[in-house]
């Protein structure tokens, strides 16, 4: 690794504080749908930085022979190398989910107030996400930064 160059899985903890603060000030103060985006955006970060710190191991272990540049792939090599696991899965579920969110057209309802909703549509389908679905989600990002750290342990 080069010395300029940042550990992934000290990247993505640092995503889930940033996460962390957007979750716990920023939308309780603002309530508005960008900061719901913020923290998409976030959780997307950090499990990106989650999986490269996998794959960086599982490269150094002579498992597989290259890391792929896109995250798609990253995510696919990612859940081929612990097939056994079934919360992998879970997590990698959430993640496609997170993303598909991040990139879809978006309403905005009720904002600056305690139900403020970002409505994304996704696939011919509505996501409405809330304070608390949002909550739910950073809570399981979490659990995956801290699956990867004990992966890698």
């Amino acid at each position: 690794m080069l010395k300029n160059e940042q550990d992934p899985l000290e990247l993505a903890r640092q995503e889930m504080k940033r996460a962390d603060h957007l979750l716990y000030v920023s939308l309780k103060y603002t309530r508005t749908v960008d900061v719901l985006k913020s923290i998409v955006e976030r959780l997307i970060n950090a499990y990106d930085a989650s999986v490269s710190a996998a794959l960086e191991r599982a490269s150094e272990q002579k498992k597989i022979d290259k890391i792929p540049q896109l995250p798609r792939q990253k995510l696919e090599i990612f859940k081929t190398l612990y097939p056994a696991n079934p919360d992998v899965l879970n997590y990698c579920e959430l993640y496609l989910i997170l993303r598909k969110i991040a990139n879809a057209s978006f309403d905005r309802s009720n904002e600056y107030r305690r139900h403020v909703t970002m409505t994304a549509h996704v696939d011919d389908e509505q996501i409405e996400i809330t304070i608390d679905i949002i909550k739910d989600y950073f809570d399981k990002t979490q659990e995956f930064v801290s699956f990867v750290e004990k992966l890698l342990a």
